[in-house]
């Protein structure tokens, strides 16, 4: 791609983010702070959009992603919202099951997402009109027919996936074009980050989420974030941009 071409997707890209702030308020932007979330909280900051940004605090967060934080209101002077999961919940998962037992079943290992992320998500989702992820198209096979707008009939609500057209070099040239802060984890093998006992380095050739739950199956490698019922649910698609 060249700049020409990169210029006019980073365009269509902010403008997707300002038409959700206009037409969809209120909206909210669930980041990982990692790469991509990067990239759209710079856009969202940037441009002073009516977005707010929120982050998921699961307590197994590697010090590098917490980081990040710091680095974002030293950077921009803005605050992301944190949601942690309900202690009580965790407590109580860690009583019965072990510190660790989402190594020892898929099943055990969707519990402890579903506490640590899916049930602070859900809070964090009340009350939107619309929210934005940083999810791409090209990050796994189970998000190959992600569209940039999808109606999330789970939350009653708009999803948008303003980079579901961007490679990883898309990703990483506006970062250093932009001299956008990032997780340093990246400079060190990880592509995709998620809870520290969850996410590895990859290795050369490795899709790039195979860091993440690497002892599982690559189609059941989602949070639960983007399932319903313990199913992958491919959002219907409520526009084709």
């Amino acid at each position: 791609m060249n700049e020409t071409e990169f210029a006019v997707l980073v365009e269509k890209t902010r403008e997707t983010l300002q038409r959700v702030a206009e037409q969809f308020a209120p909206a909210v932007f669930a980041s990982s702070l990692a790469a991509e979330d990067m990239v759209l909280t710079d856009m969202i900051l940037r441009d002073k959009l009516d977005i707010g940004i929120f982050t998921l605090e699961t307590g197994r967060l590697h010090a590098e992603t917490l980081g990040v934080l710091d680095r974002i209101k030293d950077t921009y002077g803005y605050e992301v919202a944190l949601y942690r999961p309900q202690p009580e919940a965790v407590d109580g998962y860690v009583r019965q099951n072990g510190l660790n037992a989402f190594y020892d079943s898929v099943e055990l290992r969707k519990e402890c997402c579903r506490i640590r992320k899916v049930e602070p998500l859900n809070r964090a989702l009340q009350g939107q009109r619309a929210w934005v992820t940083g999810q791409r198209r090209a990050q796994s096979a189970t998000r190959a027919e992600l569209h940039v707008q999808e109606h999330d009939e789970a939350h009653g609500m708009e999803k948008f996936n303003p980079l579901a057209d961007w490679s990883e070099e898309d990703v990483w040239h506006y970062i250093r074009s932009k001299g956008v802060p990032y997780n340093p984890l990246h400079d060190r093998g990880y592509p995709s980050i998620g809870c520290e006992p969850c996410t590895r380095a990859i290795q050369p050739g490795e899709d790039v989420r195979a860091g993440r739950w690497w002892w599982e199956q690559p189609e059941s490698k989602e949070c639960g974030l983007h399932v319903v019922d313990g199913k992958l649910v491919r959002i219907k698609s409520a526009a084709t941009v």
